[in-house]
């Protein structure tokens, strides 16, 4: 009896062949995963020749020793699977299908399929969207962040290459600051300057210049041609592409950069691309803003620090050093004389001055300590803290507990700098106005957050501004608030019940996302997409 579910390769299509009239694609497949027979819709989807599918590889995987059955292709029972297919034109399509065994013949199996390369695309899009927000928190530093979005667009739409660049420090030129697909060019710009005095035509400056995307169809077929992009036909032919589109990053409606995309051969660029790399490049956009802005808010706070050293300078170090100067001027005025000195006299003269130079050393060390903490960066936050607590017991005799929970290796680099700065911060505060004997310092983070308190007996924070009178936000408190800010945490500083002062900092944690693996050039090809809206 006839299987009436699949048909021969090239058999007409007629009323009484309901599988050539359904949407999906139904083929049968040997014990080898070689195709057998393919209804009309299948030699549509798979896109090839009808004659060079008999016997061609297919994609799916054929069902051994399954017991008889009914086929049962709809069930929504049956375990649905994806696959890769490429085409006769080089596109790569995703086939969803599910697979059953032949109920007459269980070495053979026949599969139904679908086309789902632009659903499968829509979703793998808004998860790149989605990491590389994480991202923008989550990275060390401008480029690691834009080499990450990078590689979500090179992995979203399986595209040959992309490029962020961005403005440098002038303003003038633009810098690759996020790649993927390509291998790094040290002399990249040079070659790209030759190729414009050449008489090349560089569209990602229209795009950088207009503030608006730039597509071109066949792109490098063009430039394969064009003599004047000799410098570069090394570099760009590197990868298999043929359209390109560059997409300007906007900060405040002004071009800080441009996204260059290359797209693998058969891949077209339609509406909803455009809107995919445009959305990309709004995030490249945040991540370069929020440098600039953090890289302005470190040189503030850089400032801030040289005035406040400044200030302990003069408050500390130069009274020291002038009241040397004023106990030398007196030895000189006795022995200007020409008498002779009191061994008491000169003892006390020399007691003093000794005092003296010991107090300078030892401020210049805890400043040296606490600007320049050399742990902080080789064996992390915790050490650096120990280390500071132990420097300042030994210069001020003060008894330190430091408490440390888990979790402290999820901070970054700049963010444990700024806890460090806080903590220093406290600890002076302490030294220099509390008048307190017993310090206690806790780290620790839950539920994505840092906590850190700095804790002392002293009289409290009430008494010293009823004394000094001045306002709450004296002693650096402002400094430390604007460090915690800077990451979306808080400082609070509150009179502890009894005696002393709590200053308590909270700073979230990004949440931690795994890296993507980064997609070597050429191996990935896409479908092309419908360019109409």
């Amino acid at each position: 009896m006839r299987d009436r579910s699949v048909v021969p390769v090239g058999a007409p299509i007629t009323d009484g062949c309901l599988s050539d009239v359904v949407p999906d694609g139904i083929a049968v497949i040997n014990a080898e995963g070689a195709f057998v027979r393919l209804n009309a819709p299948a030699i549509t989807l798979c896109a090839r020749p009808a004659g060079s599918l008999v016997g061609a590889l297919a994609p799916f995987k054929p069902v051994q020793d399954v017991s008889p059955d009914a086929l049962g292709l709809l069930d929504d029972d049956a375990a649905e699977q994806v696959c890769v297919w490429d085409t006769a034109d080089g596109r790569r399509l995703e086939f969803a299908y599910r697979s059953r065994a032949l109920p007459d013949d269980p070495s053979m199996t026949v599969v139904s399929f679908r086309d789902v390369s632009g659903e499968r695309r829509r979703q793998r899009r808004l998860a790149a969207i989605a990491r590389s927000a994480v991202k923008l928190a989550s990275e060390g530093s401008i480029t690691a962040t834009l080499d990450a979005l990078a590689r979500e667009v090179l992995r979203a739409d399986a595209m040959a290459g992309v490029q962020i660049l961005t403005l440098d420090e002038s303003g003038q030129a633009l810098q690759v600051m996020g790649s993927a697909g390509f291998r790094r060019w040290p002399d990249f710009f040079d070659r790209l300057m030759e190729c414009r005095e050449r008489g090349a035509a560089l569209r990602m400056i229209d795009a950088f210049e207009a503030r608006e995307p730039v597509v071109i169809p066949d792109r490098w077929a063009a430039i394969e041609k064009d003599p004047s992009w000799e410098p570069l036909h090394e570099y760009l032919g590197e990868l298999k592409w043929s359209w390109f589109a560059s997409v300007p990053l906007l900060i405040r409606s002004r071009s800080a950069g441009i996204l260059n995309a290359f797209f693998a051969p058969g891949q077209v660029v339609g509406h909803r691309t455009m809107e995919f790399l445009q959305a990309m490049a709004e995030q490249a956009a945040v991540a370069v803003d929020y440098a600039s802005l953090l890289q302005k808010e470190r040189e503030l706070a850089r400032r801030e620090e040289r005035q406040r050293l400044a200030r302990d300078l003069h408050d500390s170090i130069v009274q020291q050093v002038f009241s040397i100067g004023m106990q030398a001027k007196s030895v000189g005025v006795l022995a200007a004389r020409g008498e002779s000195v009191p061994a008491a006299s000169a003892r006390r003269f020399a007691d003093e001055v000794g005092t003296l130079t010991q107090a300078v050393l030892t401020d210049l060390r805890a400043m040296v300590h606490e600007f320049r903490p050399a742990s902080l960066t080789q064996l992390g936050l915790e050490e650096a803290v120990r280390a500071l607590a132990e420097s300042a017991t030994n210069r001020t005799g003060l008894t330190f507990s430091v408490l440390v929970g888990a979790g402290l290796d999820r901070l970054t680099p700049e963010m444990a700098e700024d806890v460090y700065r806080i903590i220093a911060e406290a600890i002076h505060n302490v030294v220099k106005h509390a008048e307190a004997s017993e310090v206690t310092i806790r780290m620790g983070v839950r539920n994505y957050e840092l906590s850190v308190t700095v804790t002392d007996d002293g009289k409290g924070i009430r008494t010293t501004r009823m004394q000094k009178g001045v306002p709450g936000d004296r002693y650096g408190l402002t400094s430390m608030k604007e460090r915690a800010e800077r990451w979306g945490g808080t400082v609070r500083v509150r009179q502890r019940s009894g005696a002393g002062t709590v200053v308590r900092a909270v700073v979230p944690l990004p949440a931690l996302v795994p890296r993507s693996t980064h997609s070597q050039p050429g191996q990935h090809k896409e479908p092309a997409e419908d360019p109409t809206p």
